[in-house]
């Protein structure tokens, strides 16, 4: 539309003797209540021209009437120039921008972004975050690329620390050899059952330690500093107890708000109690074997952690997302000791008497921070430091995107504004891609282990009820047992990927997989039934794909399909930009919407005359040809029949 903003302008300067840039004009789509495809918004021109919104944009509107071919007509609706091109324009962009294969296909802008998503421990599978997270960083990576970046995908395993030692002290009491192969297991769900049965086991002997705490006051298996802590945490719920009794039944607020206070203090004394259990005594002696390269404990992390990537790489599989690269924590987690000695050279680090180093971020807004422990041993952000240091080191890029949920929102805060301050190369180009939670409807699913949703259940569910679901409505008769396997899976995954990535990442949102998988709402399945439907009718017809028509009008569907076909491109950078595949999404939904009108509103393959065939079949062509495209961008395929 550079040619119209280029005729606003000179409209500008011929009616008003004043130059603007020609980023001062601002195009919008015509809302669909008034007559048009193109408005521009006359408010800021008031001030050159001396009158009215109205008066001013109906010279603008007449100017651009005169001197533009392409204008067929124009409204002024209070401050908004509603602006309408001709048929032949509209024709022409059919054929000049949207069948030729370059349609949508952005030129490399010579630029590298890094999506970093994923990101799962290796002692439990992935569960529902997990798949919210992964798409939404596969389709992010699509649609960065369609939009003419380098990008590289990559995936940090959190393989090490005390949660992985868990799983492997757990297979080492309880798990009598077990194998993957042995049990018929994933190799991820084996590991994640003793990770359960870790936890399982650490409450039996959790209870009699809190017992001694609660009932006997015996703090003896604790040590100074512990002691002191439960001590401070046991009068603090006394004296709640006591606030408690005296406060009016009445004021169930203050009643609330003293449970959730005397409950906060009690999982403070948990935490401080698990260490004293046999179980995480052993845990923790088995990481310091791990850090010390103990030859029994690498062997059987090794192995528990090869397990854990075969089941991972099945899932990945069965979702459709893939990475261009792994970093691993057990390699990167030293990595930020080097970066501390050099923000204490520049003072943007500073050590404290007990021998931890810190920032202070008062300044910012934000808290003192530590960025190592007084025994010289490194905390998150360290690590975080040091890996976002190998990243740029390995690829230069000039962004990267942490696809992370919200509740590290602080974290990630913190840890760019430390790189700016350290004056790390790439550390303007950083961007953290925080997303909601992922609620189900209490009932509709029960995972494996009684607390999160696994992804491998979520998936199959999803196969299951696109089965159900499509063979109710008889619309698999004829197809091949195979073919059918196959549509049961493009259905179910587009309908979870589709429900996902719909609603912008920012919002928590509540996934049913019932209401996701209906073939006439806001779901993939009815997008991707209209890509079936239109190849459908292509099948059936003499088509000719290359050959121009000699069409001369528009009927209104079919220019509000050509329409919005043109905004393809537009709608892909804009997504880009944003980080939300929401805008893809929606806008595909729309497209769907429109054709399906168009479908049964205009005769296709009992069109008139061959000429008008041609050209609705050119036109349905092309709309399956974008829905394919955008679908693709958040990761699912359309079936060809359905």
């Amino acid at each position: 539309m550079d040619f119209i903003i280029d005729a606003a302008v000179k409209a500008i300067k011929h009616l008003y003797q004043i130059d603007v840039a020609p980023a001062a004009i601002g195009l919008q789509e015509t809302r669909k209540e008034f007559d048009g495809q193109i408005t521009i918004v006359t408010f800021p021109f008031t001030k050159f021209s001396r009158k009215g919104p109205e008066q001013t944009g109906t010279e603008i509107g007449e100017y651009l009437l005169s001197e533009l071919k392409e204008v067929a007509a124009f409204n002024v609706v209070k401050g908004f120039l509603n602006i309408s091109l001709n048929d032949e324009y509209w024709i022409g962009q059919l054929y000049n921008e949207i069948l030729p294969d370059s349609f949508a296909v952005a030129k490399p802008n010579g630029q590298k972004v890094m999506v970093e998503y994923s990101s799962p421990n290796t002692n439990k599978p992935l569960h529902l975050g997990h798949v919210r997270n992964n798409l939404l960083g596969f389709s992010v990576a699509q649609i960065l690329a369609a939009a003419g970046y380098e990008v590289i995908k990559t995936n940090l395993v959190n393989d090490r620390g005390i949660h992985i030692c868990k799983s492997m002290l757990a297979w080492q009491k309880f798990g009598n050899g077990e194998t993957p192969e042995s049990t018929g297991m994933k190799g991820d769900h084996l590991v994640g059952k003793y990770y359960v049965l870790f936890e399982k086991e650490l409450r039996v002997q959790l209870a009699p330690i809190l017992d001694r705490i609660y009932e006997k006051n015996d703090l003896s298996l604790f040590k100074e500093g512990q002691k002191v802590k439960i001590e401070a945490l046991l009068n603090s719920i006394d004296k709640l107890k006591v606030k408690k009794q005296t406060t009016p039944e009445a004021n169930t607020k203050a009643i609330d708000e003293l449970n959730d206070k005397i409950g906060a203090d009690q999982d403070k004394i948990k935490e401080i109690a698990k260490g004293a259990t046999q179980l995480m005594i052993e845990t923790q002696q088995m990481l310091q074997q791990w850090e010390a390269g103990d030859a029994v404990v690498m062997d059987l992390w090794r192995t528990m952690n090869g397990w854990v990537y075969a089941g991972f790489a099945e899932t990945y599989k069965q979702m459709g997302v893939d990475f261009d690269k792994y970093y691993y924590e057990s390699n990167t987690y030293l990595l930020g000791k080097d970066i501390i000695e050099e923000g204490l050279e520049k003072g943007v680090f500073f050590k404290k008497e007990d021998g931890s180093v810190w920032i202070d971020l008062t300044a910012d807004g934000l808290d003192e921070k530590l960025v190592l422990r007084s025994d010289g041993t490194s905390v998150y952000i360290t690590q975080d430091m040091g890996t976002a240091q190998l990243k740029y080191n390995d690829y230069h890029m000039d962004k990267s995107i942490y696809v992370v949920g919200n509740e590290q929102d602080y974290h990630f805060k913190v840890l760019f504004l430390i790189l700016n301050k350290l004056g790390k190369a790439g550390a303007d180009g950083l961007f953290h891609l925080s997303y909601g939670m992922v609620d189900l409807p209490s009932g509709k699913m029960k995972s494996r282990e009684g607390t999160v949703v696994d992804a491998d259940d979520l998936m199959a569910e999803m196969e299951t009820t696109a089965k159900e679901q499509t063979e109710a409505m008889g619309k698999v008769d004829g197809f091949s047992e195979e073919y059918k396997l196959q549509l049961y899976h493009t259905i179910g995954m587009g309908a979870l990927k589709y429900f996902l990535l719909k609603v912008d990442p920012k919002k928590r949102l509540l996934f049913d997989p019932n209401e996701s998988v209906d073939f006439q709402g806001h779901t993939g399945p009815f997008i991707q039934y209209t890509h079936a439907r239109i190849k459908s009718v292509l099948s059936r017809a003499d088509y000719n794909a290359g050959i121009k028509t000699d069409i001369a009008a528009l009927d209104g569907v079919e220019r509000d399909l050509i329409v919005l076909l043109t905004q393809f491109p537009t709608v892909i950078q804009d997504a880009a930009n944003g980080y939300s595949p929401a805008i893809v999404a929606n806008y595909v939904y729309e497209l769907a919407k429109t054709y399906n009108k168009f479908y049964h509103e205009k005769s296709i393959l009992q069109a008139e005359d061959e000429t008008l065939k041609q050209f609705r079949l050119q036109l349905s062509a092309s709309s399956a040809k974008v829905i394919s495209q955008g679908m693709a961008l958040l990761g699912i395929d359309v079936p060809e029949r359905m």
